[in-house]
Formats: structure tokens, C-alpha cells, sequence
């Protein structure tokens, strides 16, 4: 008897069982409208910071890519000290690779970010004088945002230049070498490196009425007056379970912003809980991450809204907040959470009040 056949059917057999393992792995339960296809009815973007992970061996972090997001932002490589590691030497590998990958798959770019006082340490090391800091700042950013020219969306160009305490500016050593225009000459820059992206300043713990973001709508503000190509605010979003802010208090900020003539722009999204996680933080959680996305739903100046990271899997969370984590949308199993469909609802009901 020739059992060849049986064995080849087999085979065609357990292929088709891997086959639809994939496929119940990689789409989300339940409605499987995805983010990015819902983001793209509202003319938004939704996205995520790209990490190591997208290096490595792990097939289904590109796919969940590509699958939830129309935007990417790189977690690290763009900065500072890790694309410009020494003075006029540039790695631009891992960096050319994000951009290859969001052309490839139609996804916008965020830029980030062009000057910061971390993560620039030979920079911040330059004992010179205001022009010579000057010259490192504009190289830095002619050689980056000129390399990219025409293929990123929005650029942070300047990341949390506000002091946490009672002053005003952050006492870098951009500010200490420089002035305090430094950050209008950095606008400045990036424009002339690439006249058609967009110009954000980024920061985190403004989103709400407070303190630190009357500080940034005065700094914005002043840079508006003055003439300085900006146009729009990074609103980081890092939060912490149980310290959401008031939805109607984000909105007020936006709103003001939004008169200034500046987009806004959700860029760093994740809400860490101690661990373990239970089903009523993350059922809570999704509830957070609906209020939010209905709030930049009803605001027209908010078109990008980014989560830093795409997977608790590969989340910053635990490595620098210990004992939390569980921040984002999907799991480290690459499953949907609450605040996943918390995103969708929001999305779905925004979608049936414009019918």
C-alpha cells in the first residue's frame, strides 16, 4: 500500500493549522476592524514608538505594526547621541531602516527629536563658546532633518526644555552655553533643513491646566509672536494609573493651543499600573484611553495620537518604573486589552456622530 499521499495530506494539514494560528494571533478579537483602518476614516494617525524589538527575531512586532499603525516615531535612535554618537560622525543605519519601513508600508513619521539635554553626552561635554555651541546645534540639525527632508511628518524639535520647579527654562547646557533663544535658533534650523515638515515643541506633564503647561502655552506663545516656525505641541502622556487627568481639563489645553494657530499632538501615550495587573485596573485603564481619544477626536488640531510602544512585551515601563507596567493597549502576548477597544469605541462612536 502507498501511503505517500496520506503523508503529503498531513503535511498540507498542518500547515494549514500553523496558518491559522498566525491569523488568530496576529488579528485582534472580536470587531476586526483594526486602529490604523478606523484612524485612517477619521484622516488621523494613529501609531506607536518603534523600539530594538523591531531588529530583532520577533516577526509579529513588524506585523503588529504594520497592522495597527499609519504612524511610527523611533523610541531612541533618532536622538541626539545615538544618531550623531561623535562629533560629525553619523549612524544612520538603524534610522534609514524606520524610515525605509513606514515608506514601504504608508506610514507617516514622527521626528524625535532634534535637541534635548539628555542623550546628547559629547555635545553636552563641549567646553565652547555661544557660536560654537551655535555650530554643533545647526550641523546637528541640517545634517539630520536635511537627510530626512520631505519624509517626516512632524518633528519634535525641541524635547522638555521647561523646569519641573518655580523657573521657567530647564538649565541645560543648551541654556547655560547658549541662551535661553536657543530654542527659537533650533526652530529656526529644522525649517531651514526641511521647510515642509512640521514643527512641534515636546513635553510631558502639560496636558492638563496646571503649573508646568501654563509654562509651555507661555513659551509657544512667545515663540508665535516672535515669528519662530512652530506649529505645534507634543503632549507626552505619560501617566500613571489611578492619576488620569480630567478629560475636560486636556481639552481646555488643547483648545487654547488650537487658538494659538498650533496643532497638538499625542506623542509618547502609556498608563503604567503597579503589577500585578487585575481585570478592574485594565477595564479602568480602557476606559482612560477612550476618554483621551475622544477628547482628540472632538478637537480638529489633534491628528496624530501615539503610544510609547506598541506591546507591554517591549514596554520602557518596567526597566525604569519598578514593580509597574501593563501601560499599553495590547499585551505582551500581543492580545487586545481594554484599552484597546477603549481606542475602537471612541473611534466607532466619533465615526456614527459624523453619519
Amino acid at each position: 500500500m502507498n501511503l505517500r499521499p496520506v503523508k503529503k495530506c498531513t503535511r498540507c494539514l498542518r500547515l494549514a493549522v500553523l496558518f491559522l494560528f498566525f491569523l488568530i494571533m496576529t488579528v485582534p478579537a472580536g470587531n476586526t476592524q483594526t486602529l490604523r483602518q478606523l484612524a485612517d476614516r477619521h484622516g488621523i494617525f494613529y501609531g506607536a514608538a518603534v523600539g530594538s524589538a523591531f531588529w530583532g527575531a520577533d516577526s509579529l512586532y513588524k506585523e503588529t505594526l504594520k497592522r495597527e499603525c499609519n504612524i511610527i516615531v523611533a523610541e531612541n535612535v533618532m536622538k541626539f547621541g545615538l544618531i550623531e554618537p561623535r562629533q560629525n560622525q553619523f549612524n544612520w543605519t538603524r534610522a534609514d531602516d524606520l524610515v525605509s519601513f513606514a515608506l514601504k508600508n504608508n506610514m507617516k513619521i514622527r521626528g524625535h527629536n532634534l535637541v534635548w539635554h539628555s542623550q546628547s553626552e559629547w555635545a553636552s561635554k563641549v567646553n565652547g563658546s555661544r557660536d560654537e555651541l551655535i555650530a554643533i546645534m545647526r550641523n546637528h540639525i541640517l545634517a539630520v532633518a536635511g537627510r530626512y527632508k520631505g519624509k517626516i511628518y512632524e518633528w519634535d524639535v525641541v524635547n522638555e526644555a521647561i523646569d519641573d520647579g518655580n523657573g521657567f527654562l530647564r538649565d541645560t547646557f543648551w541654556k547655560q552655553r547658549i541662551g535661553d533663544d536657543y530654542i527659537d535658533l533650533a526652530f529656526r534650523f529644522a525649517h531651514e533643513a526641511d521647510p515642509e515638515a512640521l514643527l512641534f515643541y515636546n513635553d510631558y506633564s502639560g496636558e492638563d491646566m496646571g503649573a508646568k503647561s501654563d509654562k509651555i502655552y507661555k513659551l509657544v506663545s512667545g515663540m508665535k509672536q516672535r515669528g519662530i516656525p512652530i506649529h505645534g505641541v507634543g503632549l507626552q502622556c505619560h501617566f500613571t494609573f489611578g492619576k488620569f487627568p480630567k478629560a475636560e481639563d486636556i481639552d481646555k489645553n488643547i483648545k487654547r493651543l488650537a487658538a494659538l494657530g498650533l496643532n497638538v499632538s499625542v506623542t509618547e501615550l502609556d498608563i503604567r499600573m503597579q503589577l500585578p495587573a487585575d481585570s478592574a485596573k485594565l477595564d479602568e485603564q480602557g476606559r482612560e484611553y477612550q476618554a483621551l481619544m475622544t477628547v482628540l477626536l472632538n478637537n480638529p488640531a489633534c491628528k496624530s495620537f501615539l503610544t510609547w510602544g506598541i506591546t507591554d512585551k517591549y514596554s520602557w515601563i518596567p526597566q525604569f518604573f519598578k514593580g509597574y507596567g501593563a501601560g499599553l493597549p495590547i499585551d505582551e502576548k500581543y492580545q487586545p486589552k481594554p484599552g484597546y477597544a477603549g481606542l475602537k469605541t471612541a473611534l466607532q462612536e466619533k465615526t456614527q456622530d459624523r453619519k
